[in-house]
């Protein structure tokens, strides 16, 4: 089969091979309309209803209190890029590869993903502010759009303060809900409507001494207060982390956050600030669909698109698998249904794009990984019957380290992906603040193995159907060995490459090169790339892997591991 037909193949089986043509507009009374609200860097807890005594936040708590609020919801991936690419496509990161540095998200996925479909479903499209994917046929996917985030050519409040409403210079927040409610004034009558909102806020405006910039209306809220600080604080706690933790991208931005007490206070104060801000404008948006008579038949969901470090074990911003950093607070309304209910299944960012289609009747991609949450929004079910989940943040940053596992209602499993050697494991039901690493424990061996057996087939079962890894590898002895290996054919081009040689075959498993670890060689030849560390000895046996970086800057699987033995001349 050809290039041509298999690209053909990929996009009708992410498409749910269904048409390419519109359908008929339905009517504004045959389906709700719906209203994605995503925050950036919210985390699980930030959220009054969820049990915080310290911050505000009325109106998602309104929401909680007459909707259905879900305990335990969780970003696939810890990253506002992958995890929105995620949100839009129905799938993990594993499948979907995009992520900071890479190219653009593959057509294929964003062919199926949830603006496309409902728009061929009749319904009438809208999305504001932070995209966070690559993706060059944008305006395509909406009727209305317009696409921003917080500008990085300012590094003070500007980048908060830039976009303008009339002759007034307003936050970003304030810039969003106004978008929302002209597109609430404008949308065709005889249509229904999908709006999606995508707030900056809370993000932190990292390029800014002052980190966090807030409406001027919050600023006396929590003044007077002193925040109580961050669990797990103590420098013990940072010493058990790995070392490429302590030293990585999340201890740095303790520095700029939280490592003095003022700079905690001035911080969390203005991140709590932040978040009543979007509060404000969720009054706003209802405010409107009660004045337009749509509040009856008006889906509000509510979501966050990562968790996040407040201080926790002297760390700041996500990209790892603690609960931290993965769970976010989700949020369903629908006032058509007149029960209250809290969900303690695990629900997945996954899930969001799934049940957003089955609230407009529409039909889901049979490659979606997601499951729709509508069964237990409207108590058809009581609960998903989910028992494990995939987490992994994949990106390759030098000041970030990689990782991958699972977590279940009762356990949580993670390794490093570089060492992965190096795992953690939780009892969640009896640690829920994962304090006690029990995988050097003898008594959990069983279940971590069974964990761990877990986390591979569902990383097999989730990688990406349109790459593949480097094949025919063969290694031309000698003490400075030459490697070569094929390209799987769909990367196009390779970019870059990283090679594991290693003493045992146990230590490349874990993907440890003992012996000689090239790290990311930015670089086309996959022919006589000749070693790079020392000399091996005589007559030995040696293990090697390799993977590539494609034409799009997306990393494969490793190889196979192969054996050699190296010879003299």
């Amino acid at each position: 089969m050809n290039k041509v037909l298999i690209l053909l193949a990929s996009i009708l089986i992410f498409a749910g091979c269904s048409s390419s043509g519109e359908k008929e507009t339905v009517k504004g009374d045959e389906a709700p309309n719906i209203i994605f609200i995503l925050t950036d860097d919210q985390r699980w807890d930030a959220l009054a209803y969820a049990g915080n005594e310290h911050i505000r936040t009325p109106e998602m708590d309104k929401l909680a209190q007459r909707g259905v609020y879900f305990k335990n919801a969780i970003a696939s991936t810890p990253i506002c890029s992958a995890s929105r690419a995620s949100i839009f496509c129905g799938l993990h990161e594993r499948t979907h590869r995009y992520t900071f540095q890479s190219g653009p998200i593959r057509s294929e996925f964003m062919e199926a993903s949830y603006p496309k479909i409902l728009k061929k479903e009749g319904y009438y499209l809208g999305f504001y502010g932070k995209f966070g994917v690559a993706y060059d046929s944008t305006g395509h996917l909406f009727d209305r759009c317009e696409v921003y985030d917080r500008n990085d050519d300012y590094d003070n409040y500007k980048g908060y303060f830039y976009k303008t409403l009339g002759a007034d210079t307003v936050h970003l927040t304030r810039y969003t809900g106004e978008k929302a409610l002209e597109f609430i004034d404008q949308c065709p009558e005889e249509q229904p409507f999908c709006l999606s909102l995508s707030f900056s806020a809370p993000h932190a405006h990292d390029r800014a001494e002052e980190q966090y910039f807030w409406q001027e209306v919050n600023n006396e809220l929590y003044e007077g207060v002193e925040m109580p600080g961050p669990a797990l604080s103590e420098d013990a706690w940072f010493e058990k982390l790995p070392l490429f933790v302590r030293e990585g991208l999340n201890r740095t931005r303790w520095y700029w956050r939280y490592d003095t007490p003022e700079k905690y206070q001035h911080s969390v104060k203005g991140y709590y600030r932040m978040i009543r801000g979007v509060d404000m404008e969720i009054a706003r948006i209802r405010k409107k669909l009660k004045e337009k008579g749509l509040e009856k038949n008006t889906v509000i969901m509510l979501m966050g698109d990562n968790g996040y470090f407040l201080g926790e074990r002297q760390l700041a911003g996500k990209w790892l698998l603690y609960d931290n950093s993965i769970r976010v607070p989700l949020i369903i309304y629908d006032p058509r249904v007149k029960k209250h209910r809290d969900i303690d299944d695990m629900v997945m960012n996954i899930d969001v794009p799934a049940t957003i289609l089955e609230l407009a009747g529409a039909e889901r991609p049979g490659a979606w990984q997601g499951r729709s949450l509508v069964p237990v929004v409207s108590g058809t079910e009581e609960s998903l019957h989910r028992d494990t989940i995939l987490i992994e943040h994949i990106w390759e940053y030098k000041d970030i380290p990689p990782s991958e596992g699972i977590r279940t209602p009762e356990w949580k499993y993670f390794r490093y992906v570089n060492d992965r050697s190096s795992v953690e494991l939780y009892d969640l039901e009896n640690d829920p603040m994962e304090i006690v690493n029990l995988a050097g424990d003898t008594a959990y061996c069983e279940i971590l193995q069974e964990l761990q057996n877990s986390c591979d087939r569902l990383i097999q079962r989730y990688a990406d159907p349109f790459s593949g890894t480097p094949t025919e590898m063969s290694v031309e002895p000698g003490l400075l060995p030459e490697y070569r290996w094929i390209l799987p054919e769909a990367a196009g081009k390779q970019q870059a490459y990283q090679i594991l040689v290693a003493s045992e075959r146990s230590l490349v498993e874990s993907n440890r090169g003992d012996v000689w670890n090239s790290g990311q060689v930015r670089s086309d030849q996959t022919r006589r790339v000749v070693h790079g560390g020392d000399p091996l000895e005589l007559n030995r046996t040696y293990y090697w892997k390799v993977r590539i970086w494609d034409q799009d800057n997306r990393h494969s699987e490793y190889s196979q591991v192969q054996r050699f033995t190296s010879e003299g001349l």
